[in-house]
């Protein structure tokens, strides 16, 4: 297995280039814009937030930056249940979004769990 798939840093990022490059191949509906917009902000600011976690100076400050970086992530899952219920996009292209998102949001909680 490819060693990179366990650096969470690389999959946040990667994870939000994936968003990207999705949505910058598909001319969007009004919804599609929207709802396209608005996933590549809570995407990338997950992994922007992870980077604040990273230099954190105190535990709770840490838990508080991972609590950011999960809510990110929570909201960028709902986007994507919205767009598969819409239909906007190819289902398999949302479905391997998801099933990164959903292994994201179980590390994140899993990271908040062990430092309580």
């Amino acid at each position: 297995m490819n060693e990179k798939r366990f650096d969470l840093t690389d999959r946040l990022e990667d994870f939000a280039a994936s968003i990207i490059l999705v949505y910058d191949q598909k001319p969007m509906s009004y919804a599609g814009d929207y709802l396209a917009k608005q996933l590549i902000r809570s995407s990338c600011s997950s992994a922007l937030n992870y980077g604040e976690v990273l230099g954190a100076g105190t535990e709770k400050d840490k838990i508080n930056k991972l609590r950011i970086v999960l809510k990110e992530l929570r909201e960028s899952l709902r986007n994507l249940n919205i767009q598969t219920k819409a239909k906007l996009m190819p289902i398999d292209s949302l479905n391997v979004l998801k099933d990164e998102n959903d292994q994201l949001i179980r590390i994140i909680v899993t990271r908040i769990k062990n430092i309580n």
